[in-house]
């Protein structure tokens, strides 16, 4: 029988973290990820009752961005994450065995706890040359990936890299870098894209799964909806300056000195997935827009093979702080009109075919 893991409250409490503090920390977790006070005292029963999750978090082709984003989280900290919350049990960047005594830590948990690690991924694997582009262990990451995955009970993908493949599966492709929904199919995946994704994203969505005991809920896609349900467009706080036809023009304008929208200048704010306008990074102080620079959609879909950051890829009709009520209410009547207009000439001309037809 494998050994029972301590629970999160119990490694606080040894840690010499009081009630009261275990409490307020619990109230928190509960507003980081947006739940009501209510939920509080359930993430409190779940933290005294349920021991700490075993994870494998496995590394293919990547830059290691996800991890630096994960260990910078402020709420909940990372630290109280990886040795409270969670049994990390392997991962070869922030574990501090190396070689043959990592691949054994690896091994050992996979046999112990049999379809009740989660397995989490930054990176992808390629598959051009049996997956020789990578390799971890001295076998290739595919071949290691496979095997994790294999008696998981769930697999996150971190970032876009594991999530869609990102720039290592942008054309032309040499290593057919894929992402991992390609190679595991017959288990739950929760993607989490972003290059990298954001710190608290990535802490949020752990400790709903351990609080809960299942997967968040997600979109058709299979992205957690508690952050990725709107578009950055819709929190963003230029999107009164979108709204009122006030644009940056070109960079460093009369427009972008006064902090108007983006849009025209390549920000794909409205057609991106993501909290950045509302969860922010650097523990909420700013994100991309903010700071000056348009959003280049990196939770999206193939974005590097989207064409340049700076081009204006939609056209989204907006009123314009010119336009009036009775401007645009003329400009409707007018589409209207013209729409039955050709609806009469169409059925004009249908009847004096079918006129014809019958003499």
């Amino acid at each position: 029988m494998p050994q029972s893991i301590e629970t999160f409250y119990e490694v606080m409490r040894r840690q010499g973290i009081t009630r009261r503090s275990f409490l307020k920390y619990c109230s928190l977790t509960a507003a980081a990820l947006g739940l009501g006070p209510a939920f509080a005292p359930r993430i409190a029963h779940a933290m005294e009752t349920k021991e700490r999750t075993p994870v494998i978090w496995v590394h293919g082709l990547e830059c290691t961005c996800c991890s630096e984003s994960f260990i910078r989280s402020a709420h909940p900290l990372v630290k109280d994450v990886v040795l409270s919350m969670i049994s990390l049990d392997y991962d070869d960047t922030l574990m501090a065995a190396a070689g043959h005594h990592a691949e054994a830590a690896l091994e050992e948990t996979i046999q112990k706890y049999k379809g009740k690690y989660i397995l989490a991924v930054e990176g992808n694997p390629p598959l051009n040359e049996d997956g020789m582009f990578c390799i971890v262990g001295g076998k290739p990451f595919l071949d290691q990936l496979k095997h994790a995955a294999k008696d998981a009970a769930a697999v996150i993908a971190w970032g876009s890299c594991a999530s869609w493949g990102c720039v290592q599966a942008a054309r032309p492709n040499p290593t057919q870098a894929v992402p991992i929904h390609k190679v595991i199919t017959d288990k739950p995946i929760i993607k989490v894209p972003g290059c990298p994704p954001i710190a608290e994203v990535m802490t949020g969505v752990i400790t709903y799964m351990l609080t809960f005991g299942r997967l968040p809920e997600l979109d058709r896609q299979g992205r957690p909806k508690m952050f990725y349900s709107q578009r950055i467009h819709d929190k963003c706080y230029r999107r009164p300056h979108f709204d009122a036809g006030q644009f940056v023009e070109h960079w460093d304008d009369e427009s972008a000195r006064k902090g108007y929208c983006l849009y025209k200048v390549g920000c794909k704010g409205p057609t991106t997935y993501n909290a950045c306008s509302t969860v922010r990074w650097n523990e909420g102080t700013s994100f991309p827009i903010q700071a000056g620079h348009g959003c280049i959609g990196c939770s999206e879909d193939g974005f590097w093979d989207k064409g340049s950051f700076y081009d204006r890829l939609t056209n989204i009709p907006q009123f314009g702080i010119e336009k009036n009520a009775d401007e645009i209410g003329m400009a409707v009547a007018g589409g209207v009109g013209a729409a039955v207009a050709a609806h009469a000439a169409v059925s004009a001309i249908k009847r004096a075919q079918h006129k014809g037809d019958q003499e």
